[in-house]
């Protein structure tokens, strides 16, 4: 077996572990879902979203893996490289978006801040102001 074959057979295995990923995400979600549903313990629509979201997340890092691999390693035309870039680019807006509804803030943002909240300035005028003197 030849260098590219080798590379081009584990792209195709990190692809099926990335659908493997979100099929797995999928299903924990749903029964997680149906255990607090049935238990009425804590919210059940957002923890969904959650779990859901995050099983997402990580099929996605991994096709986008895959497809770094097998482009970059096997075919590196200028064609095939603009084409992953394409890909990456959709794939990392969503991430991004996915992270925002998981989490509820912006990615710079620090844990536990809002939109709104003073906590998005990057020079901290507003968090100074805010603070009593």
């Amino acid at each position: 077996m030849e260098f590219g074959q080798i590379i081009t057979r584990a792209g195709e295995v990190i692809d099926v572990i990335g659908v493997v990923a979100i099929v797995v995400g999928v299903l924990y979600a749903m029964v997680d879902a149906a255990i607090r549903r049935i238990r009425r313990t804590g919210p059940v629509y957002e923890q969904f979203r959650r779990v859901l979201g995050r099983g997402i997340l990580i099929g996605l890092e991994l096709l986008v893996a895959a497809d770094i691999i097998r482009t970059v390693a096997v075919t590196p035309t200028l064609e095939s490289v603009g084409v992953l870039g394409i890909i990456v680019l959709i794939r990392t807006f969503l991430s991004w978006s996915l992270a925002v509804e998981i989490t509820g803030r912006w990615p710079w943002q620090r844990p536990g801040a809002r939109e709104g909240d003073g906590e998005v300035d990057v020079g901290g005028a507003e968090r100074a102001a805010a603070r009593p003197q």
